[in-house]
């Protein structure tokens, strides 16, 4: 089944509004084996909305229409619908009586042009829209099936999987789906990654693809087949991939590292305080914004200056001045004062150069030491961070939180960081 989701409304093409229905559909409609061949946004305008629909109904089998449902003057879709189809507007009189309680029961008058939003194209079937007004339609006409969605995202995702996903699946049959993995890393470029996986590359199905993102790069293994053997053939790849880019995964899927590493601290018992230089106190925040991050997060320093370095968290002058505020020794003491002075089990520290300036040829911006300490051993890693000041800062937050993640739940792969 091939596809093609028309965004409508004016607000999209002149940047009021980011369209982020195309990810969400586009994903959606791929995990079902359904092809995407175009996303087009066009205007709250009738004629070029009539001149997208029909193009459309030419190429692809399964049209998704989002938005323009509405009673005010500009929502056009059920019309233009109707109108390239031949077919009447009727109305249902149990949407009318939908759409006057929608109001009554919020305390709010009713329009005069709500009778609009409940008129649909003669021989729609409709699906219910759990937290609006306007109800889902579908179309089907000889092969083609089309059907329309609310456009707030709040409305449109609850209306979607109440019908769709089901409606799809039973169409489709038993045919092949599109499964993917996500790995996201830090601390390499989109070409060292590249690199790293060429020979992985070459094939098809399964294949890979690659998103560098601030602070992160992605990549994306994707199979096409009966469910069983794309499953089989994901989690095949996915385990090579795994093997080849080991501590530099800081999340898979859907997990979210901040998360990660509360549950984790928290099944072990364990507590840890932060140093944050270059970060500016980035990584207290992404810990702090988990609920229930007090039962591990004790506290933590931002030693932005080389007097609170020494001051606070006791590094000792003489090795700011031979080593300087980005190395390895003192990332190393910052970790153990931070532990020391909060008393945590565990000391995380980030020293780092996040420009645009202060860099050096020995010292490049981008260079960024990360070191973890508990109460008998510390371990450091050098890294060098690409991108502008925000993308270093994100990236170097992301490998803070996969050290801690390494040392807690598999710490065979702190090998990759030096030890003290």
């Amino acid at each position: 089944m091939r596809a093609e989701i028309i965004f409508t409304g004016t607000e999209l093409l002149n940047g009021q509004v980011l369209n982020t229905h195309g990810r969400y559909l586009g994903e959606k409609l791929s995990k079902m084996g359904v092809e995407t061949l175009l996303h087009i946004a066009v205007g709250d305008s009738r004629e070029r909305m009539t001149e997208v629909f029909c193009s459309a109904l030419l190429r692809s089998d399964l049209i998704i229409i989002t938005g323009g449902l509405g009673p005010t003057t500009d929502d056009l879709t059920k019309e233009v619908v109707a109108e390239v189809l031949g077919l009447s507007m009727v109305l249902d009189e149990a949407v009318l009586e939908k759409v006057r309680s929608y109001f009554i029961t919020r305390g709010r008058s009713i329009p005069e042009c709500i009778r609009k939003e409940a008129f649909f194209p003669e021989g729609a079937r409709l699906f219910d829209n759990p937290v609006g007004s306007a109800p889902g339609i579908l179309i089907e006409r000889n092969t083609k099936k089309i059907i329309c969605l609310p456009g707030p995202p709040k409305e449109l995702i609850p209306t979607f999987e109440g019908f769709v996903p089901a409606y799809l699946v039973k169409s489709l049959g038993q045919g092949e789906v599109t499964l993917t993995a996500l790995f996201r890393l830090t601390g390499l470029t989109e070409p060292d990654v590249q690199d790293i996986l060429s020979d992985l590359c070459l094939a098809e199905n399964p294949g890979i693809a690659f998103l560098a993102m601030p602070g992160e790069v992605q990549v994306r293994i994707s199979a096409r087949a009966a469910e069983p053997e794309a499953k089989r053939l994901v989690a095949e790849l996915a385990e090579k991939v795994e093997a080849r880019l080991g501590g530099y995964i800081f999340a898979r899927d859907e997990d979210v590292p901040e998360e990660l590493v509360g549950s984790l601290l928290l099944g072990r018992g364990l507590t840890i305080g932060l140093a944050e230089s270059c970060t500016g106190g980035l990584i207290a925040g992404r810990l702090t914004a988990v609920p229930g991050s007090s039962h591990y997060l004790l506290g933590g320093v931002v030693a932005y200056s080389n007097m609170v370095k020494e001051k606070v968290l006791g590094v000792p002058a003489q090795i700011l001045e031979r080593y300087g505020a980005v190395s390895k020794q003192t990332a190393l003491l910052m970790a153990k004062g931070a532990r020391d002075l909060i008393g945590s089990d565990l000391g995380l520290s980030v020293t780092g150069i996040a420009g645009p300036d202060g860099g050096s040829d020995e010292k490049p911006v981008g260079l960024v030491y990360i070191a973890l300490a508990d109460r008998t051993d510390a371990w450091c890693g050098k890294f060098n961070f690409a991108g502008r000041r925000e993308s270093i800062r994100r990236g170097v937050s992301n490998m803070a939180l996969n050290m801690v993640k390494l040392y807690l739940s598999d710490k065979e792969n702190m090998s990759t960081l030096k030890r003290s």
